[in-house]
């Protein structure tokens, strides 16, 4: 009977993902992404926007040390949880989920690779650069400006913030076209 409690507990690590991982896909999934600035309503500009926001929320907690390096990898684990449980209900098998999943993490490690040095460094250009060729799939850096702006504006006001509030009350900059 203790094996099955503990089977089924929730950890605190998931409950620390878990609300973090809600605020971030909140975020991602404002309208004004997809009417002022343009961003397609697909699924793959969607997983681009929701790793964006996941990114931008790490960094803030891994900014506050040891206590925040450990809600950052809970959001990050409750994130790569997430898309493998969207396989899943997507109706990819068993066999597939893996192979999809590393594609998957490959792209997410990519992204979160080439959008953190131009955040910390607040280098918009290469930013808007990165962003225009994989959430608009467009060579054209002007494309991802209006996008690169508010990301770089999100950084901004989530480093002002104290640790709580950023992970009650992310203060997201305003989407602006």
């Amino acid at each position: 009977m203790i094996m099955l409690q503990n089977l089924f507990r929730t950890r605190p690590r998931e409950r620390l993902g878990e609300p973090l991982y809600e605020r971030a896909v909140q975020q991602a999934r404002d309208p004004g992404f997809y009417t002022r600035m343009g961003v397609a309503d697909r699924i793959d500009a969607r997983f681009e926007l929701y790793t964006l926001h996941v990114l931008l929320l790490v960094m803030r907690l891994r900014d506050e040390g040891e206590q925040g390096a450990e809600a950052g990898q809970a959001l990050f684990d409750t994130y790569v949880s997430a898309l493998d449980h969207a396989l899943r209900e997507l109706g990819v098998g068993d066999i597939s989920v893996g192979k999809k999943m590393r594609k998957l993490g490959e792209a997410m490690y990519g992204r979160m690779s080439a959008y953190e040095p131009p955040l910390r460094q607040g280098d918009a250009a290469a930013l808007a650069a990165s962003l225009s060729r994989n959430v608009f799939e467009s060579h054209d850096p002007v494309v991802g400006e209006a996008l690169a702006a508010y990301a770089l504006a999100s950084r901004a006001r989530l480093a002002a913030q104290d640790y709580s509030a950023a992970t009650t009350r992310p203060d997201w900059a305003e989407i602006k076209a």
